[in-house]
């Protein structure tokens, strides 16, 4: 009667495993990098699993560090501004998925949905006439919507554009995080077969 889609998703025990980096066969946590990277985090929830996968790529990878210690709190948690701190405490006010790009610009310049989806693309691209237009259309929103001077209007844009280069679709993650959750889940829980 054993069904995967109905085991819990705060197991102990696959928490442990994963932080004692004992991942071969754990989908996407196999190679030696994700390995250490997982016990030197210390995995606790279904989360993290998701952050970890999304920031093992080759252009998030540099955030690794300042997520590990901002994780155990060996450096301070600062947010871009504190419109953001919801948007991003639950990675450390690291943006990590290009989700929380597209609500910085909501919370920040009043964004719509689609405009947020036209940044989010823009920056992808890393199509330099049309984010010089978006880094216009930021700017002048901050200013009127939350009273953000252009200086440091201009300097969030600069650091959402970066985050942005690498963000990983949280969505993506989190189905490949559930992936993941459940091989480990199998391997703590079932280790023989």
């Amino acid at each position: 009667d054993f069904d995967i889609h109905h085991v819990p998703l705060d197991d102990r025990k696959t928490f442990e495993l994963l932080s004692r980096g004992q991942t071969v066969a754990v989908f996407q946590l196999e190679s030696g990098g994700m390995m250490n990277l997982c016990k030197n985090f210390g995995v606790e929830t279904i989360e993290h699993i998701i952050a970890l996968l999304a920031l093992y790529r080759p252009g998030p990878m540099q955030f690794i560090p300042d997520f590990v210690d901002r994780k155990k709190g060996k450096q301070r948690v600062e947010y871009l501004h504190p419109l953001l701190e919801e948007v991003s405490r639950e990675t450390y006010g690291i943006l990590v998925y290009q989700e929380q790009v597209q609500q910085a610009a909501n919370r920040l310049a009043g964004y719509s949905l689609g405009q947020e989806d036209m940044l989010r693309r823009a920056m992808g691209k890393k199509d330099a006439e049309k984010m010089a237009k978006e880094r216009i259309s930021f700017v002048k929103g901050c200013v009127e919507t939350n009273g953000i001077t252009e200086a440091r209007a201009n300097e969030i844009f600069d650091l959402l554009e970066k985050f942005a280069q690498y963000g990983f679709n949280k969505s993506h993650s989190a189905a490949y995080g559930l992936v993941t959750y459940h091989t480990a889940y199998l391997k703590a829980n079932y280790p023989v077969e």
